[in-house]
């Protein structure tokens, strides 16, 4: 005989779906589990993790990233935070005891997916997520008569790319949806005078992943935050010249950045100053950087982009949306 407990918890039940297979999708799919609800997790890609499946691709096709690949992760990325605060506190992020990966405690994005794959087996959630489905619309609410939400219709294909001719569309309906597509997916880019007259290399930072393809290259690099840093130290192995520019002040780098500098010869930080004509981009500022030769005069708005006139390669590093 169900007890009271077990009786209110299937009279509440509902049938929710969770849109990305990210830390934040499945997380939110355990917690509405151990509430009893009947969950579908839906995720675009071949696996779980979100932003941290790694994938090599590089939008060739759109270097600034604007559509195609999701993950604007870098072959070489590490966390910026510790192992200790990465993990939850019921799942801690511990380095496997058989020396099976990386231990560091500040280990690189495959270690990251490992956890969250760990995370995803140990408490049985693949049964519930449905892999290469492309969630397209989220339909406006099936309301009762007195206008109380109902159902949400959800319209997803299956394969993950986009919807051709031969995939299959479908709808569902649920009593709720979760939205966890996550961020940092599509790069933000600015509109600058000229950026599209500019005939060689423009590469957003989304797009990058190994600095192979800059070997003996002049580069640009907009933007010095974690991934900037990590971009221009990388690109100093290979590239003939690094040039860093709307750096905001020598002060604000971290110590360990401050000490690698010195280090590269090849790397050239220009400090950004306040334009007397300066065009406003929602709380940015065009700004003005004096670069050496060979490389001219640069204009630069905030973090996001640069157009320069004789430069090999551009490197635009900027947050996503």
């Amino acid at each position: 005989m169900a007890s009271s407990t077990e009786e209110e918890l299937e009279m509440n039940k509902k049938k929710v779906c969770v849109v990305g297979a990210g830390v934040s999708g499945l997380v939110s799919a355990r917690e509405l589990r151990r509430e009893g609800h009947d969950v579908t997790v839906m995720e675009q890609s071949g696996g779980v993790g979100g932003q941290w499946l790694y994938d090599p691709r590089t939008d060739a096709s759109d270097p600034l990233g604007a559509a195609g690949v999701h993950s604007s992760v870098y072959a070489s990325l590490r966390l910026t935070s510790p192992r200790d605060i990465m993990g939850f506190s019921d799942f801690p992020f511990f380095p496997r005891s058989n020396d099976d990966g990386d231990s560091r405690r500040y280990p690189g994005h495959a270690e990251f997916l490992r956890y969250i794959r760990d995370y995803c087996d140990t408490f049985g959630l693949m049964d519930a997520v449905r892999l290469n489905t492309k969630v397209l619309h989220v339909g406006r609410p099936l309301l009762d008569d007195d206008g109380v939400v109902t159902r949400w219709t959800v319209r997803y294909c299956s394969s993950g790319h986009g919807v051709s001719e031969h995939e299959a569309v479908a709808e569902e309906e649920f009593d709720a949806v979760v939205v966890a597509s996550g961020h940092y997916s599509q790069p933000r880019l600015p509109a600058i005078n000229g950026m599209d007259k500019w005939t060689r290399r423009q590469l957003h930072s989304h797009s990058y992943r190994v600095p192979d393809s800059f070997h003996a290259e002049v580069v640009v690099l907009v933007g010095f935050h974690q991934s900037g840093v990590d971009i221009a130290l990388e690109l100093c192995k290979v590239a003939r010249d690094v040039h860093v520019v709307s750096v905001k002040s020598l002060e604000g780098l971290t110590p360990g950045v401050r000490k690698a500098v010195p280090r590269h010869h090849n790397l050239h930080l220009h400090l950004q100053y306040r334009s007397s004509a300066c065009a406003r981009m929602g709380r940015s500022c065009s700004l003005t950087a004096r670069v050496s030769s060979p490389t001219p005069s640069s204009t630069a708005l905030g973090e996001r982009c640069v157009l320069l006139r004789s430069t090999h390669e551009l490197l635009t590093h900027d947050a996503c949306i």
